[in-house]
């Protein structure tokens, strides 16, 4: 459901009611000010009116009690002003058949909206009119409220993700949702996307200045609980009323903190989720690079006159690879992909050396857990060619899944004709030439001889090397490869048998995989 609430009364609307038209009202002070919402209109011929406001009210008035007296006259405007309210509305007749130069100029100091009615009218009935309007509003702003509250807390109770809540709150305050943490860093948006990127396009600087204030529909909701914040939700570029809009926001925060606490970061922080969600785009290549890019900035990433380095670690822990990245000051994104893959996403500095402090990455990441595997595509410089990069080092990860002997770093040269099988593997010819050379094997019911050529085969037919990482003896290792050429009919001591082999076992591994 999308909120249909119109903009707040201001005193521009008012002014514009048909009922007061007809009392030909003219703005003689303070016009630069009429978009000022009205709070409520108040009927009112004391002098010292002022002490009964409380900010926003419109003040109609006669003006009986000033006639004569402009020390009077220039006080009340002063006092209406320090009191906050809205506008005066003064009803010219036997007081003042012309509206009073006093006020006007006292009225245009103070930059309050002085307006005069030319033609008699009942102020009863602007007060009916007005009163019956706000409190429409205001039934409609708490009922609005009430409504945001029962659907996000049902969508808590069903288990949804934080995006699904964002996307509830987008739809009823028909702007863009952003939620950030204390740092101004992006978490997670909602909304029309074009909307989104162009808020996210200079973040940094109108999320901290006073131009995203709550009178450009700019408000914020702080998220916390137990006497410490965390982050905050933000409205953007609301058009409703401020009151329903901070309605909004407060139904917001209620329902995210209770999504957190009830364990609603099983899939990881959302400083993880939103990671995820950058590089998965950015992977699938669904979404163009150049409109991820505001994203990108907004997350945290360095992304002006930087080098980008995409890496693709297997069998790696992604809050592992995050904690090493802060250890050595390395800006950059971590997100966990599918298949025990894990894409890091440098950014550095162009004066720094690439490769040096991606070595330095990798190695720390092997010293600590040797069987990780760091897959890296060359350096780009353009944000634009970041996921063919990505790409290319998940292809690189998925070609050297079992090969042995791995350098720290993993580059598209050293996957040699691993990798052309693994891009050639879901060709018809090639599942039917590996079903073809491998058929006695796969047919068996001796998986462990698969396994024994398979490592034969990535040694250099090594028998040594290959009875060693087997914990068989030589003679024990002789008798397998024997029963494998039996039943392949081949003999593995000839080079090209030998290659044909390998390569229809890459393609079956690469298949399976």
């Amino acid at each position: 459901m999308t909120s249909t609430l119109e903009p707040a009364l201001s005193v521009r609307q008012v002014l514009g009611l048909e009922r007061v038209l007809a009392g030909e009202p003219e703005v003689v002070a303070g016009a630069g000010q009429l978009d000022r919402p009205v709070r409520w209109v108040h009927v009112a011929e004391a002098a010292d009116v002022g002490v009964m406001l409380s900010g926003g009210e419109m003040v109609l008035t006669t003006g009986v009690l000033l006639a004569g007296d402009e020390a009077a006259q220039a006080e009340y405007i002063r006092s209406l002003h320090r009191a906050e309210a809205a506008a005066v509305v003064l009803g010219l007749g036997r007081a003042f058949p012309a509206a009073p130069e006093v006020m006007r100029r006292a009225a245009e100091r103070c930059g309050l909206p002085l307006v005069v009615l030319h033609r008699p009218f009942p102020f009863a009935e602007l007060t009916e009119e007005v009163q019956s309007r706000l409190v429409r509003r205001k039934f409609a702003a708490v009922s609005l409220s009430e409504s945001v509250r029962t659907a996000l807390t049902g969508l808590i109770t069903a288990g949804a993700p934080l995006q699904r809540l964002l996307d509830e709150v987008a739809q009823h305050s028909a702007c863009p949702v952003v939620v950030t943490n204390l740092a101004h860093r992006v978490l997670a948006t909602a909304g029309e996307r074009s909307a989104v990127d162009d808020v996210l396009r200079d973040w940094e600087r109108i999320s901290r200045q006073a131009g995203g204030s709550e009178g450009d529909g700019w408000i914020r909701a702080e998220l916390g609980g137990r006497g410490e914040r965390w982050g905050r939700i933000v409205l953007c570029g609301y058009r409703g009323d401020i009151a329903t809009g901070r309605l909004l926001a407060d139904r917001a925060a209620e329902a995210l903190v209770l999504h957190r606490m009830l364990g609603g970061t099983a899939t990881g922080s959302w400083e993880e989720q939103s990671a995820q969600s950058l590089l998965t785009d950015l992977v699938s290549g669904v979404v163009p690079a150049r409109q991820l890019l505001p994203r990108a900035r907004a997350a945290g990433l360095p992304v002006n006159r930087r080098t980008f380095v995409p890496l693709v670690v297997r069998d790696g822990d992604p809050a592992h690879l995050d904690r090493v990245l802060r250890m050595l000051g390395l800006p950059g994104l971590v997100a966990e992909l599918a298949d025990s893959a894990t894409a890091v996403l440098l950014s550095l500095a162009r004066d720094q050396d690439a490769g040096v402090l991606t070595a330095n990455f990798a190695a720390r990441l092997r010293a600590e857990a040797p069987g990780t595997v760091v897959a890296a595509a060359d350096p780009r410089t353009a944000f634009d060619d970041v996921p063919a990069g990505l790409r290319e080092a998940r292809h690189v990860a998925e070609a050297v899944a079992d090969a042995l002997d791995l350098p720290d770093v993993v580059r598209l040269r050293d996957v040699h004709l691993r990798g052309l099988v693994r891009l050639l593997r879901d060709d018809p010819h090639v599942q039917s030439f590996a079903e073809r050379e491998l058929d006695g094997l796969l047919c068996g019911p001796d998986e462990d001889l698969l396994a024994v050529l398979r490592t034969y085969l990535a040694t250099g037919r090594n028998k040594s090397r290959t009875a060693q990482l087997h914990h068989v003896s030589r003679p024990a290792l002789y008798r397998r490869l024997e029963a494998i050429q039996a039943r392949l009919g081949v003999d593995l001591d000839d080079f090209e048998q030998a290659a044909s082999v390998h390569i229809a076992l890459l393609a079956h591994d690469a298949q399976q995989g």
